[in-house]
């Protein structure tokens, strides 16, 4: 088990520190916070950030506040945002066998797991599923050098992002709200601006552009439409292949419980951001500000839920 205090100071520590060009970021950060670069930690490293990404804070001290993916009273630029119920069935957004269908993925603890840095309680459950993707999606991404060996097991789902969020018709908001959370979660734990600007510009560049054409983002995989922005406030790719994406479609509002559970299962509630978390980016000061700022200046963000 990792320390939170020694993960706090090695944190602070960073902010001034210069990764090395030909060094991942994912080896980089895994071996200042947890001291041995090996897949176990890495896959730990990837746990703590999507954890505190998704319900806000939870490890303490930290060095900027997180509101969290899934806070229910959130705004972006001032403007209200709430992804929960893409999440807990609230919306009938889940693509299933190419119909739209209202899942709850907040079946397997909601946020005590989390705060356990577990994905859920359940491994049979969507939640654990959900997280799990997550962790090794961004893995890949980050280029965690024990990426698909022991101690870090490889994507396994679907690579086609525009294809897994097809029912969504995720607002630019909504995915820059995402991308922030991502980004503070970072520099929460010491990530430097310039990395998290990094990571958001190549994720903007694949999966915000609206009818970008197809892409191979994992390894190994074959290119597959990736846009995951695609509602008309999107920004258009220059290179748009609008005719190769299906019409966008708003999710319609669950009219019978979630698969899975109870659709309400007190997912405004239980995945909702921990106490002394704001929802007001305004609030960010110093290093956490200027994380904020570099991301959300790139233009645009992913909702890369893999859901």
């Amino acid at each position: 088990m990792f320390s939170k205090a020694i993960i706090a100071a090695a944190a602070a520590s960073l902010v001034a520190a210069q990764r090395p060009a030909d060094t991942p970021i994912c080896d980089y950060y895994t071996t200042a916070l947890l001291k041995e670069n090996n897949a176990t930690n890495q896959y730990t490293l990837l746990t703590l950030l999507v954890n505190t990404a998704v319900i806000g804070n939870y490890t303490q001290p930290n060095m900027n506040a997180v509101p969290g993916i899934l806070n229910p009273n959130a705004t972006y630029e001032g403007r209200p945002v709430n992804l929960v119920p893409y999440f807990s069935g609230g919306l009938a957004s889940t693509n299933r066998n190419g119909e739209a269908a209202s899942v709850n993925f907040l079946d397997g603890g909601g946020a005590a797991p989390l705060m356990e840095n577990k994905p859920a309680n359940d491994e049979n459950s969507r939640q654990y599923r959900l997280l799990t993707h997550l962790y090794q999606y961004f893995g890949a991404l980050l280029g965690c050098s024990e990426y698909g060996n022991m101690g870090f097991p490889a994507y396994m789902g679907d690579t086609g992002m525009a294809e897994v969020h097809r029912f969504m018709a995720l607002t630019a908001d909504e995915n820059e709200y995402f991308i922030q959370q991502v980004g503070l979660s970072a520099a929460s734990f010491g990530v430097t601006e310039d990395d998290v600007t990094a990571v958001g510009k190549a994720l903007t560049d694949t999966f915000n552009y609206r009818c970008a054409p197809a892409a191979a983002v994992l390894p190994k995989a074959e290119p597959e439409l990736q846009a995951i922005c695609q509602a008309e406030d999107c920004p258009i790719s220059p290179n748009a292949t609008c005719d190769a994406y299906p019409a966008v479609m708003k999710p319609a509002e669950a009219t019978s419980p979630a698969s899975g559970g109870n659709s309400s299962m007190d997912g405004t509630a239980t995945m909702s951001a921990p106490a002394g978390a704001t929802s007001t980016p305004a609030s960010y000061t110093g290093s956490a500000a200027k994380a904020a700022a570099g991301v959300a200046a790139i233009g645009g963000a992913i909702f890369a839920a893999f859901l």
